[in-house]
């Protein structure tokens, strides 16, 4: 049986439904490492998507070409496969939607998790401006260094 350039596309449309796939559930993982304050995993998980990504951007490069053809005038193996893939791209398109939501859930859970460490980190340092107004400086004889004062 001759090739034909659908059965590229198609296989090409699988490759990126399995990368989505891949993405959304890293993207998951990505969520709770985040939840978890877990900086080390995320970092990891960051990288394994960073590989994913450009796997996708290279199966995009060969998606190209299909991008100025006219669907009409493609030829099928059948209209199941033709139906086949609209389907897988269809499900491609809901992916990217879902992973897109969770990138920018994340994105908000990380920014609530910085500005609540700025807050805590701006509570210790008045904490101990405070401390320091009340406890008297410690005297030091000449030459030595005082490493615990802020002056």
């Amino acid at each position: 049986m001759t090739a034909l350039p659908t059965d590229s596309l198609a296989e090409l449309i699988q490759r990126k439904h399995a990368c989505l796939v891949q993405l959304r559930d890293m993207g998951r993982k990505q969520f709770e490492t985040v939840l978890q304050g877990t900086m080390t995993a995320l970092l990891d998980v960051l990288a394994e998507k960073q590989r994913v990504l450009a796997e996708l951007q290279r199966l995009e490069r060969e998606l190209d070409p299909f991008r100025g053809q006219d669907p009409q005038q493609r030829e099928w193996r059948s209209p199941e496969a033709r139906q086949a893939c609209a389907q897988t791209l269809e499900r491609c398109e809901a992916l990217l939607r879902e992973i897109v939501a969770q990138e920018k859930e994340s994105e908000r859970e990380l920014v609530r998790r910085r500005d609540e460490a700025a807050a805590r980190l701006r509570g210790i340092h008045a904490a101990s401006l405070a401390r320091g107004a009340y406890v008297p400086a410690p005297h030091f004889a000449p030459g030595q260094l005082d490493l615990m004062s802020e002056r």
